[in-house]
């Protein structure tokens, strides 16, 4: 499950509420080059490192998706999604739009939540509230959600965060359906486990 949206639209924060909620679900953490922000812990939040090591587990093939944004990069361990598969889990990754569309190529299996804000205006509301960026920061967030928001039709699901429970609630119901869909349905290990 990738949930995606401009910076500022909630998907980090939707995706934390569905791991409280969830705790059989499990989240992907990231390889980054970006500075650790106030709170943020190592291991749980993202694996920082240098560009130079990122680089290099990128060159080795240890991610499944990478790319730079904002000037940092970003990528996924290709180790969560074995392990997901393995423990037989519902695996939430956060990414931005250009990792959403390369999971959705290698994985095309995979489901796709894209969160909208309710408005542009709340949007930099948001933004703004964080008090994380200076104005040119923001501005290029606000340019570049201009351009993500235009990828919403490459995904599987549209969730607009006017509010954050029921957006949980959105994304929830949209797990527990594609849990139980036709196509993800086991039939085989379901006969074996149902002889007469």
């Amino acid at each position: 499950m990738v949930i995606s949206s401009p910076s500022g639209a909630g998907k980090t924060t939707i995706a934390k509420r569905l791991l409280i909620r969830h705790p059989e679900f499990m989240k992907s953490v990231s390889f980054t080059t970006r500075y650790k922000r106030k709170g943020e812990k190592e291991g749980k939040d993202y694996l920082f490192l240098s560009k130079e090591a990122f680089l290099k587990k990128a060159e080795k093939g240890e991610m499944v998706e990478w790319a730079e944004v904002y000037g940092s990069y970003y990528g996924t361990p290709r180790s969560m999604f074995r392990k997901a598969s393995k423990e037989k889990k519902v695996l939430l990754l956060v990414l931005d739009v250009q990792g959403g569309m390369q999971i959705k190529r290698k994985y095309p299996q995979s489901v796709l939540v894209f969160v909208l804000p309710p408005t542009l205006t709340e949007l930099k509301r948001r933004l703004k509230g964080r008090g994380a960026e200076g104005q040119s920061q923001l501005d290029l967030r606000l340019k570049a959600a201009l351009k993500e928001i235009k990828f919403w039709s490459n995904y599987d699901y549209i969730v607009v965060n006017r509010n954050l429970g029921e957006a949980v609630k959105s994304i929830e119901s949209i797990i527990y359906g594609e849990l139980h869909s036709r196509a993800r349905f086991d039939f085989k290990g379901w006969e074996k486990r149902s002889k007469i």
